[in-house]
Parts: C-alpha cells; structure tokens; sequence
C-alpha cells in the first residue's frame, strides 16, 4: 500500500436479513440451493460497496459467504463428523455444539477459493482474506482422532497452506490467519502456536498477517475481559517470538481495551493493524476517537506500517452500527494522514 494508514476490517460483517438471522453467529442460511449461492454472491457485493462507501481501502469478503469464521473451513475437510456434534468449552470461556475428528484430517477441495475468485472480479482494492488459524481450529472441536492438540494443529496448517496458495493464486494480497487462541493459550504460542502459522504460510509471496484478539463483542467474551485485571499484557508473553517469525503483519485489539500500547514496540519491524474500533459496543466512535487511538500506536510503530482496522469482526452488529464504525474508521485515519503531510 503506498496510501499512508490504509484501513481495513479484522473479518466479519453483518450479513443482509435476507440471507441469515442478524446479529448472531453461526446464525443459519435462509436460502438454500442455486438461490443460497446467489444470495451469497450478492452479500458479497453489497459487503463490498458497504466497505467501499466508508472508504475502507483493503476490502474483504466480510465472510458473507460462511456461517462461522473456524467452522465454515473445517467442514470442508476430511476426518471430521459434523452429523455427531458434542458440546465443548471454547477458549475455556464458552460451550458450543462442535464436530469432531474422527479420522485423518486432509483438504480435499477448495473452500473459498471460487468466493475470494468473484471478489477479486468485482473489485480493483487490494483484498484480505481470513482463515482460521490452526490453533483456534483446535480449540473449536473435540478429537477422538489424533487427541494431541500440537498434532492436529500441524495438520490442519497444512491444510490451510493448500487453500492459502489458491486463495493468493485467485489474486488475494493478505491472507490473514485469524488466532483468538493466541491470547489464552500463551505456552502453547511459544512451544508450538507460531510454528504451526510457520506451516500455513509456508511458501506464500502474498503478505500474511495473524490476528490475536479478545473475541466478538459477545457476552461471554465480555465477562472474560472483566476478570483480566487492569492491564492485558497477554502480548508480552508471546509477542517476541511472533516479532521473530515470518508473518508479515499482526493485527490486534486496541481502542476501548486494557492493552498498554507500549507493547507494541516488541512487534519492531512488523506492520501492524491497530484496533481503532470498538466491536464490544453499539456506540460508534468519532473520527477524532479514532485518530487519538491511531496517534498512541504511532509513538510505537513506525507510520508506513499501521494499517487502522478493527478490533474484531463485526458480525453480532447492526448493518447501521458497523457502517457507522467503518466510517468512523475511514475518517479518523484520514484526519492523522492530514496532519502527518502538513
């Protein structure tokens, strides 16, 4: 990107009524067969003109095209059972209805790659795409199959390099592996979290990014921060080995949240995408709340290597809400890239 503070979004946006229940994750289809695919392909370009009317400069797909961020990719795979679902504690915070590993995990078609091919014909914007990260795939079933947690995290990487190489091939600029584990599971990043990323990106010459963050703005994830304590200085246990891989950039929650900023500074050299929106609140911040947030990061990461984004996705939120935000964000970044070149 040669703009100075191009915006992005962390994933998801609220998908159109018609298409799924708003407001709600894993919420189901309202259309099924040729109409479902049809449908999907306008929520794509609806989500699309929302991003470019904000002015949002790297789009996304807004994952319009899946119910949920980590299941959507694991039901493509071999190995897993989705007919016999058990109720498992994500993140140790939450029970959710999962399937699980009943034989050798392996991908066996491509999952996004014909959603991230009509994206890139609808649009000249660099575009980002989110997968999930072989961690928090872990972390969103149960295994009856290989029940070591490092050995199916390894597999599903692989997997996601195969989808990855196509999902770049299809003309995709940032694969972004998205990794709320990473901010509970810390011994697990350093022994074998980052090297598992290691694995999905292996390869790529498009940007890679991770994105480790508190979660959707939903009530469990919000009772979980209150007992956090007054800082969250999760980053500092993991941010130096991730300083030392090879993922390109690191986006992460900032805005409205308890992370001492300072912490950036272990990220040198990388760039990162700095949470400048709220995504725990129906209150839409100000352009000039965005840019305080923006001015912070800058006196820990150099200008050319912020990218203003949002905390997390925005799935949970009203379309008026999130459209909101991302004008929001648009505007806060264009009031500090005014104030950089006067």
């Amino acid at each position: 990107m040669k703009k100075l503070f191009p915006t992005s979004t962390a994933g998801s946006l609220p998908k159109p009524s018609w298409l799924a229940q708003p407001e709600q994750l894993w919420s189901p289809w309202k259309l099924e067969g040729e109409e479902l695919i049809a449908g999907k392909k306008d929520a794509l370009r609806v989500t699309l003109q929302e991003q470019d009317s904000a002015g949002i400069e790297i789009v996304s797909d807004g994952e319009q095209t899946r119910q949920h961020f980590v299941t959507t990719f694991i039901e493509n795979l071999s190995g897993v059972d989705f007919e016999n679902k058990k109720t498992v504690r994500i993140r140790d915070r939450y029970d959710a209805s999962v399937p699980g590993i009943i034989g050798p995990v392996s991908r066996q078609k491509p999952v996004f790659v014909d959603d991230a091919k009509f994206l890139r014909s609808q649009t000249q914007q660099p575009i980002k795409w989110a997968l999930p990260g072989p961690m928090t795939m872990v972390d969103t079933l149960y295994d009856d199959y290989y029940q070591d947690r490092k050995t199916l995290a390894f597999e599903f990487a692989k997997a996601l390099n195969e989808e990855a190489k196509e999902l770049e091939a299809a003309g995709v600029n940032i694969i972004q592996f998205d990794e709320p584990a990473f901010n509970v599971f810390l011994d697990e990043v350093n022994e074998w979290g980052i090297e598992a990323l290691e694995i999905a990106t292996e390869g790529l010459k498009c940007e890679t990014a991770v994105h480790i963050c508190y979660g959707y703005g939903i009530k469990a994830n919000t009772d979980w921060k209150k007992t956090l304590g007054n800082e969250w200085r999760h980053y500092e246990r993991t941010f130096p080995a991730i300083q030392q891989s090879s993922i390109d950039i690191i986006s992460l929650e900032c805005h409205n949240g308890r992370v001492p900023l300072e912490v950036l500074s272990l990220l040198k050299g990388k760039k990162v995408m700095v949470g400048a929106i709220d995504v725990a609140t129906n209150d839409i911040e100000t352009p000039e709340e965005v840019a305080d947030t923006i001015r912070e990061a800058l006196k820990y990461v150099d200008a050319d290597k912020l990218y203003p984004c949002t905390n997390c996705g925005m799935a949970p939120l009203s379309r008026e809400v999130a459209r909101g935000k991302l004008q929001a964000l648009a505007a806060g970044a264009e009031i500090v890239r005014k104030e950089l070149s006067a």
